[in-house]
């Protein structure tokens, strides 16, 4: 019988099978049942498969990148419940393992470098470096290392990713330096904010999710309007959790203590426990954390010391059920709270001092519920996300230099504002599996969110409540409805054609009721409605080495809007403001060289962006959302990673643009500046990391870490100072054996004193220069054990 499958499989592939098993393949294979990734293994290596039902199972570990065919089977059968063998050139013989046998050992896993991982924010699972998109992925083992547990301690390893700093729970994340401006408001986000398959944000700030027990954080540059929508136009940052591990018990706890040098303590405390149930068809995952980030700022007309103190906690629960090889289904629930005692800004001029007449507190607060359910068959695979997200933040400025156009009788006037958002989404994907010449997938999705947005001036007298002076009651309701597709086609070797759109129908409802003490109450009703198509086209080529070059037309979009607040009715000019539209040309190239020691991603692109729709302050600080002109941006990222087999690494990353604005709208300014606001045209970031094992069995390691932030405004008002110019540091020590150690850390240690964010407060501004310095030189030590 062997022998009959061995000359049919020759028949099929000819030559034999050494020479077959010794051809490089470029994989990416996903974690699923072994039938069906050893599918996957075969149409991708072009290889004829005997007896797939013989293996039962789930795999439990990626498969990605050049190698060949016998150590792409050794990698994702190790453990597995089956043996196999290469029975002619193109064949591969699958069979149960025999008892007396020890499964095949996996070769040791290599360090994760830029670009090797499985990603999955172009909603298929790929190679990121196989992708026609500025694709970054960072692995949790990445992010353990360097102690990065937000945004911006990640945005140091990713190139085109810089935050604003007004504080935490009220930054913005800003792709590639295309910048609306460094406020927000109405208009939604330019960056697409996503928990798993969750959009969590619409137009408000970052949440500042802690990245705790997650499984890898995922940057895609450029406009992803075909896939994502109107809240994608700069790109998409996604925060991919670790699911149950239905095969074993496991658990893992941290705890971090710092100090700062003329500030508050710091600390967190953060855990997750993973508990398989049923047998091997379901189990949980629960993580939780708390965390205080000391103040260092001191107010001397309050009299308070370290007034910007910050606590956050959180938690997170996911089931995961498996009761069909090909059936998954997964919920989670999740939540964060978080209060910033006051902001973080204070007058160039008197160091880490500030003079506020009152308390600036912030809060953040987010939770969601989503469920997931894929299921795949031979050719393709369904997924189906359903979320809900309830999102509450708020803040409060001092108002006082603008009282006297509201009130006579105020000591101090505070401006309230505060928004509730409810946002109920479903996306349902189909997608084909396999490597075949033509790849698709469609989708459908719809959303609708309800936005509460109430505002107000309070005339602050001691002893006396506080008087609400002027009110604005905002309600606001988006539905989205889209359709989705995408086709690719292999035209010959090494080539591939990739179109794609999304149909979208957009309609945002919106109802104002304004009050204030010295003006007439008004009531405000409208409707909009928009339209459209956001397309996408790509051509790559990869050559036989794995490199790849590509080119892609894309574009995002955003709709328009409606103003509703202030005393008076805004000026006619003002009160809409139009959508906006970014039109992305983009050539990259990825490489790897000497056996994968070497990685290369870079990126040219220009950038069209018409009618950038901008959030802003009125001259009596009620905000309000216009259009403030067009723009062309030019721009080079790149990233590069040189690793050794001796533990060494070492990562660059950069991002160099040049940007030319027009056509200003004049209602809003006759001059714009020549940059986007918030968009340095130099960033960049650098790390280092040595690794070696010490006194036996334990590891030590090494690791510095530094990002460059150039100079940018804060407006697009040309008049206003510049901002940034700073660079922050990190050193960072860890010694561990078997998943147990201590990490010794140290931040700014130079102790440098530059101004991160020329912005605080938008009633106080106009009076004298505001700066965000950096926080003081801090020193911790995080200990953890995992079981």
């Amino acid at each position: 019988m062997g022998a009959a499958i061995a000359f049919v499989a020759m028949a099929l592939g000819g030559g034999d099978p050494a020479a077959a098993a010794s051809t490089r393949v470029r994989f990416h294979i996903q974690p699923q049942p072994y039938p069906e990734a050893l599918l996957d293994l075969a149409q991708q290596a072009n290889v004829t498969l005997i007896g797939a039902a013989a293996c039962p199972g789930v795999s439990r570990s990626p498969v990605a990148g050049a190698m060949t065919v016998e150590e792409a089977l050794s990698r994702l059968l190790a453990g597995a419940p089956c043996d196999w063998r290469m029975v002619a050139a193109g064949a591969v013989e699958i069979s149960p393992a025999r008892q007396a046998e020890v499964a095949p050992t996996p070769p040791p896993a290599r360090p994760v470098i830029v670009g090797e991982l499985l990603v999955t924010a172009t909603k298929r699972v790929r190679d990121s470096r196989e992708l026609a998109v500025g694709i970054t992925a960072i692995h949790r083992r990445r992010l353990h290392e360097t102690g990065a547990s937000d945004p911006s301690d990640a945005a140091a390893q990713m190139a085109g990713v810089l935050t604003t700093n007004l504080g935490p729970g009220r930054n913005k994340l800003l792709l590639r330096g295309l910048s609306d401006g460094v406020f927000t408001g109405r208009a939604r986000s330019t960056v697409a904010t996503y928990l798993d398959d969750l959009p969590v944000n619409y137009n408000a700030p970052d949440p500042n999710l802690r990245l705790v027990d997650v499984e890898r954080v995922e940057v895609a540059r450029g406009p992803q309007g075909a896939l994502y929508g109107a809240g994608a136009l700069s790109g998409v940052y996604r925060i991919v959790t670790r699911k149950p591990d239905l095969g074993q018990w496991s658990a893992e706890a941290r705890v971090t203590g710092a100090t700062t040098k003329g500030g508050g303590p710091s600390g967190a405390v953060e855990a997750y426990v993973n508990v398989p149930i049923a047998g091997d068809t379901a189990g949980l995952r629960l993580s939780a954390y708390n965390e205080v980030q000391g103040g260092y700022l001191d107010d001397i007309v309050q009299n308070r010391s370290n007034v910007d103190r910050t606590e956050r906690q959180g938690g997170r629960l996911t089931l995961l059920a498996q009761p069909r090889e090909a059936l998954s289904i997964t919920v989670t629930g999740a939540a964060q709270r978080l209060r910033s005692e006051d902001t973080h800004y204070t007058i160039r001029g008197i160091g880490r001092k500030r003079a506020v007449l009152i308390p600036e507190p912030h809060e953040n607060d987010i939770e969601l519920v989503t469920g997931t359910a894929r299921y795949s068959w031979g050719g393709a695979e369904l997924t189906s996300s359903t979320g809900f997200v309830r999102h509450a933040y708020g803040s409060l400025f001092d108002a006082t230099p603008v009282q006297e156009t509201y009130t006579d009788d105020a000591e101090t006037l505070a401006y309230s504002e505060r928004t509730r958002t409810r946002m109920l989404v479903q996306d349902i994907v189909l997608t084909s599996r396999g490597a075949s010449k033509l790849k698709w997938l469609a989708g459908l999705y719809a959303s609708e969110a309800r936005l509460r947005s109430p505002s107000e001036l309070l005339a602050q007298n001691p002893g006396e409540p506080n008087e609400s002076v002027y009110s604005e009651r905002r309600h606001e309701t988006i539905r989205e409805i889209a359709g989705y597709a995408e086709i690719s086609y292999e035209p010959a070797p090494g080539w591939m054609l990739a179109l794609g759109g999304r149909l979208y129908d957009i309609e945002r409802r919106i109802r104002s009721d304004v009050a204030a003490e010295r003006f007439d109450p008004r009531s405000q009703e409208s409707r909009n409605h928009y339209t459209g198509i956001s397309p996408k086209i790509s051509l790559q080529r990869q050559f036989g080495n794995g490199d790849l070059v590509y080119v892609v037309i894309s574009e995002g979009f955003r709709p328009g809007g409606v103003n509703t607040g202030g005393a008076e009715p805004p000026p006619k000019a003002r009160e809409t403001f139009s959508s906006d539209r970014l039109r992305n040309y983009e050539l990259g190239l990825k490489l790897e060289r000497f056996e994968n020691r070497l990685s290369l991603s870079s990126a040219l692109y220009y950038d069209v962006w018409k009618g950038i729709q901008t959030d802003q302050f009125q001259e009596s600080g009620i905000p309000y959302t216009t259009n403030a002109g067009d723009a062309h941006v030019l721009g080079l990222e790149a990233e590069v990673a040189f690793r050794t087999d001796n533990g060494f690494l070492a990562q660059l990353n950069g991002r160099v643009s040049r940007t030319r604005t027009t056509k200003a709208n004049l209602e809003f300014t006759p001059v714009l500046a020549k940059s986007l606001p918030g968009s340095p045209p130099i960033s960049g970031g650098a790390l280092i990391s040595y690794e070696r094992p010490v006194f036996g069995d334990w590891t030590m390691r090494l690791v510095g870490q530094a990002i460059y932030v150039g100079l940018s405004r804060v407006s697009f008002d040309a008049r206003l100072p510049r901002t940034g110019g700073f660079t922050q540091t990190r050193v960072l020590g860890e010694i561990s054996r078997d998943g147990r150690g201590a990490q010794v850390f140290v931040t700014n240690a130079l102790d440098s004193f530059r101004d991160t964010f020329s912005f605080g407060n938008p009633f106080t501004a106009p009076q004298a220069r505001q700066i965000t310095p950096q926080r003081p030189a801090t020193v911790g030590m995080t200990l953890f054990a995992s079981f």
